[in-house]
């Protein structure tokens, strides 16, 4: 069986450009359907955070209307409580990549708080990207993407990807308080060659080891893509 990394952000707030505090975390759905998919199915997991902090989830990915009702609701919340591997996280700087068949980064807006500044997470991204091992990035995740860069140039520069939309963020209120806008800053910061489908709906990007997803509908569909790689 296989083992699989998931980075996941440590953070609970995200500032805003008016300086409030937007609680965050990460999303509900692309955490616990991609583990519910390998776990399932036999695979290990693995949680890493910055600093080994105990991974808060965003509370409105738990609401009932975001989650399509509340017996979805309760399915998530039980998968998440019975996740221990989300109680004792690694340190990101304790990771050993040689250790992992696959790494995978769920999003909500903690990664534009935490990941996309994260000296580790953009080390160990690069290093998962060249190796030529499957690496999964779904929603707010590629935010991560920005901790690539040297010198401001960034491995994944020239790669296909999707991630959560301009369009999705004004969906939900928050692009024009956002400090930055994920599709805009990995479009012209990272190089990405940047695709989309319809809001909300299931939308993935494979290019080379890299597979990106772009909402949360899309977290089980890399799930699954997860299962049929790591055969």
């Amino acid at each position: 069986m296989a083992k699989v990394l998931f980075i996941v952000s440590g953070a609970t707030y995200w500032v805003l450009k008016d300086g409030t505090r937007h609680a965050t975390g990460y999303w509900a759905e692309e955490f616990a359907n991609p583990y519910k998919i390998l776990t399932d199915a036999g695979h290990e997991v693995v949680v890493a955070t910055p600093n080994g902090v105990t991974p808060t989830v965003d509370m409105m990915s738990l609401r009932p209307e975001m989650v399509g009702g509340n017996d979805s609701a309760l399915e998530l919340e039980a998968i998440i409580r019975s996740a221990e591997v989300m109680r004792r996280p690694l340190q990101l700087s304790d990771v050993r990549l040689e250790d992992y068949d696959a790494v995978y980064l769920p999003g909500g807006h903690g990664p534009m708080a935490d990941l996309a500044w994260d000296a580790d997470v953009g080390r160990l991204l690069t290093q998962q990207l060249t190796s030529g091992n499957p690496l999964f990035v779904v929603c707010h995740g590629p935010a991560a993407m920005l901790a690539t860069r040297i010198h401001g140039e960034s491995p994944f520069k020239g790669y296909n990807i999707t991630c959560f939309t301009d369009e999705e963020e004004d969906g939900v209120g928050l692009a024009s308080r956002a400090p930055w806008l994920l599709e805009t800053d990995v479009r012209t910061k990272v190089g990405v060659n940047f695709s989309r489908g319809p809001i909300w709906e299931p939308y993935v990007v494979e290019d080379r080891n890299l597979v990106t997803g772009q909402n949360p509908a899309s977290a089980a569909v890399l799930g699954n893509r997860m299962l049929e790689i790591l055969k």
